[in-house]
């Protein structure tokens, strides 16, 4: 069902909230305060009770962080948010700021060159606090002063944890946890932040937070596989048989104090662990180890058991989608018809499976200028009536237990302008060109972004968003650490799963983006020879038509030309025999070549 945003996130509410911030700075003697988005697992979804961003500014977009100073505040965000943010903040009392362009530490160097900077080490990872020092920032680490003044706080949650079954995910958990056990090298142990880590190691899964059914949660690996879980043990109680002697249990409050008792070297990831875990370890006298997460890339690898498993979720999704499709076409040109509308008939299909446990992040349905706000989320306030003749965006995913989807469709409510069907003609170029890239063993998403983009280049044209990141199975819809992104170095390695999505939006008018997903494969051998170097090619797990009413086909090289129609002609074969009679007829119209 549609989810409105909650009254207490609107942006009148700022002002009062940020004062009472301000009061409780000066009794902690702190001249400006950090408040991040953020929650101690540095996940993109957090629980009611962390969404403290939220509810001090009204802002609700999955990445940012608010300052606040004596006389002024700024709200930090990146290229995706800079529409979003003006809606719903009170900018009269906070100021949106360009980040990463604007870093913080320089920012607030200018405004409280000798002032006190207050931070809740549980929030802040070590490379933040480290960004920040090097600024020449005095830094006082204090308890969270938004919880100070968030009276009616919620509590934490307690959601259920199930298993996860071995048939999907590929291999037991007492296989992973030996296997990166082992990985750790010279550290006697590795600190676990991460809930969708925890929740891919011991093959569980929960329900603590929206669309990502993970367990919030900390933990301890052992170099011998060895597992210690701190979180509310009423969680994991259930599922002792299924854990078994090689995994316990421990109450949260007691994470600190085991983190003391550790024998170095500790791996921790300086790029996601609290520093609050650093300062406990350091205190203690125990050797921090800097490392990765040692599960980030075997789970970013999948198993043959999940890629078979994401590929049926992705059928079944397919399916949904072409029966939402057929049904816009027919409903949109009427009038009358409007984002929220397209967001629960969307829903509705998905349920409509019998399987779907919940969609995989708050469905996009942006149509006109709303289509330009790249993480638009709709609501009672904002919902605009679709006029026929518009272009809608719709960015959707559902969460099955045999996979997590993630796909962008644009489509047409009438006639397109000219200017419409350039810019999706060259954002499907830039899709046509990542999917049919193959390139050497040992490249990085950084080295095929320029793929996606190179059409919009030539056109002087570009989007603020990487073209892709990576995507878990029935857990995160973005999953590190590979991306397809100029910022990315991670080698792509076979069984990724990323998301293929350029996109050009043009303000206050209309935007474009196109999405499926793809996981990493090796590249067959080439008639020719391939001089014996392995190289690594894209296979598609979307399958759902691209609109060709918005398509130049004579913009298309005859390449990207084969490439569409034969995608089309695997969508009518795959999809065709799972949606109904009527919607049958309307997907051999929508996949014919052109």
């Amino acid at each position: 069902m549609f989810q409105t945003f909650d009254a207490t996130t609107s942006p009148e509410q700022g002002p009062p909230r940020i004062a009472a911030l301000r009061a409780a700075m000066v009794a902690h003697g702190v001249d400006a305060f950090v408040a991040p988005r953020a929650d101690a697992h540095q996940g993109e979804y957090v629980a009611a009770r962390d969404d403290r961003l939220a509810w001090l500014t009204g802002f609700t977009g999955s990445a940012g962080f608010a300052v606040v100073l004596a006389d002024q505040a700024g709200i930090f965000v990146d290229g995706r948010y800079s529409l979003q943010v003006r809606d719903q903040v009170d900018t009269s009392v906070l100021t949106p700021v360009d980040w990463p362009k604007t870093k913080l530490g320089p920012w607030l160097k200018e405004r409280v060159p000798d002032g006190k900077v207050g931070i809740d080490p549980w929030l802040h990872t070590t490379e933040q606090v480290e960004a920040l020092e090097a600024a020449g920032l005095s830094l006082v680490y204090v308890a969270n002063l938004v919880d100070e003044v968030w009276e009616d706080q919620p509590d934490p949650p307690v959601g259920k944890v199930e298993v996860y079954p071995v048939e999907l995910s590929g291999k037991s958990h007492a296989d992973k946890r030996s296997e990166v056990g082992k990985s750790l090298g010279t550290a006697n142990a590795a600190v676990l932040t991460l809930p969708d880590s925890i929740s891919w190691l011991l093959n569980v899964r929960g329900s603590d937070l929206p669309h990502t059914p993970s367990v919030q949660a900390f933990a301890i690996l052992a170099q011998d596989g060895g597992v210690r879980v701190f979180t509310a043990p009423e969680k994991l109680a259930p599922l002792a048989g299924h854990l078994g002697a090689g995994v316990s249990v421990h109450p949260g409050e007691e994470f600190a104090g085991a983190l003391a008792d550790l024998d170095g070297p500790v791996r921790v990831d300086r790029a996601s662990a609290p520093f609050a875990v650093v300062q406990v370890l350091r205190k203690a006298g125990v050797e921090v180890a800097w490392g990765a997460d040692p599960c980030s890339l075997p789970k970013a690898t999948k198993t043959a058991a999940e890629i078979a498993a994401t590929t049926e979720a992705h059928l079944r999704d397919g399916a949904a989608m072409v029966e939402f499709l057929a049904w816009l076409d027919e409903a949109a040109p009427k009038g009358g018809l409007t984002e929220i509308d397209v967001v629960e008939t969307l829903e509705g299909c998905r349920r409509a499976t019998n399987v779907l446990r919940d969609i995989s992040f708050d469905t996009i349905s942006g149509a006109g200028p709303n289509g330009a706000v790249v993480h638009y989320r709709v609501t009672r306030e904002t919902n605009r009536e679709i006029t026929p003749g518009d272009l809608l965006l719709v960015d959707s995913g559902g969460q099955y237990v045999d996979g997590t989807t993630d796909v962008t469709r644009t489509v047409t409510t009438g006639t397109p302008s000219a200017d419409q069907v350039a810019a999706f003609t060259n954002v499907l170029k830039g899709v046509i060109a990542i999917s049919r890239a193959r390139w050497p063993n040992g490249l990085s998403g950084r080295d095929l972004d320029p793929l996606a983009r190179a059409a919009l280049w030539r056109a002087g044209q570009d989007y603020d968003h990487g073209t892709g990141h990576g995507v878990g199975v029935f857990l995160s819809v973005h999953e590190g650490p590979q991306r397809l992104s100029r910022a990315s170095d991670v080698p792509l390695k076979p069984g990724m799963i990323l998301s293929n999505e350029p996109g050009y939006y043009r303000e206050g008018e209309w935007g474009i983006r196109i999405e499926n997903l793809v996981v990493v494969e090796v590249a067959p051998k080439l008639d020719g020879g391939d001089e014996g170097r392995e190289q690594l090619c894209f296979g598609t797990l979307t399958y759902v038509p691209v609109d060709t009413r918005l398509v130049d086909a004579a913009r298309l090289s005859p390449g990207e030309r084969e490439w569409l129609n034969a995608y089309h002609a695997e969508v009518e074969a795959r999809i065709g025999p799972r949606v109904s009679q009527a919607t049958g007829v309307w997907l051999r119209k929508a996949c014919r070549p052109i």
